[in-house]
């Protein structure tokens, strides 16, 4: 089998299974480990999967940046912002993550509500000088401009201090084993972070990023009880993240 047939079956079973496993790949291509593992590593260097300890996964497509995520016009990105703003609540203390789903979802939230946001996101909070009664509480740090989001050990500290209702997270992956990731280390820490601090994390995933990795773990599918995913996600994907414990809401 040529290289290429080989790397074409590779991404196939990747799309059919979920994961790849290096040793299984090795008997049924009939080549050593080593051979699988150069194709494994080819085939991350173009972005097409991303590399686990024994194999492989599928590679998010989320990670372009925030200025280019943004020119995106996605009905189902607006569906979910909507299904994600109908949850909170008058009275809640509310932390809003960076990205293009929560910039969409603050456009969202009604003018009269009344609600505390708390973000490390200066797009987040800008977007709501409108809402005359919501108290907004920035989260200072580092400014990581891929996302537009502060990081660091300040953003973390200032999180310890945060008793919240409900934590509206992005991510750039969803995998029933790999669980929650994103394509900043620092990114990782801090989202991680801000789900100890609220007590409900609610996922917002639109369909690239179902059954899909990055480089960075924010932790397992049980750090959030709640998956927001469009309407036409393939119902195969999420029943293994339903399997799991979490809620999945379709918008």
């Amino acid at each position: 089998m040529l290289t290429s047939q080989r790397k074409k079956a590779i991404l196939d079973a990747l799309a059919r299974d979920g994961q790849v496993l290096a040793k299984q790949l090795s008997e049924t291509f009939d080549v050593s480990e080593d051979t699988v593992r150069r194709d494994l590593r080819e085939l991350a260097g173009e972005g097409l999967l991303q590399r686990v300890h024994g194999g492989a996964l599928p590679a998010s497509s989320a990670v372009a940046p925030f200025a280019e995520r943004r020119q995106i016009e996605s009905s189902a990105k607006r569906a979910i912002a909507g299904a994600a703003a109908a949850m909170i609540g008058k009275g809640q203390v509310v932390i809003i993550d960076g990205g293009t789903t929560s910039a969409e979802l603050i456009r969202q939230i009604p003018r009269d509500l009344q609600a505390t946001v708390v973000t490390h996101s200066p797009s987040v909070a800008v977007g709501l000088i409108d809402h005359p009664l919501i108290e907004v509480l920035v989260i200072g740090g580092r400014l990581f401009k891929h996302s537009i989001v502060t990081v660091g050990a300040a953003a973390i500290e200032a999180m310890s201090h945060i008793q919240a209702d409900i934590y509206f997270m992005g991510v750039t992956g969803v995998h029933p084993t790999a669980g929650l990731s994103t394509g900043d280390y620092e990114e990782a820490y801090v989202k991680r972070a801000l789900a100890a601090r609220a007590a409900e994390t609610v996922v917002l995933a639109s369909s690239d990023k179902i059954n899909a990795a990055s480089q960075f773990v924010i932790g397992g599918l049980a750090l959030a009880q709640t998956i927001i995913v469009e309407m036409a996600t393939d119902p195969a994907l999420t029943k293994p993240l339903e399997k799991s414990g979490v809620t999945i809401v379709r918008a």
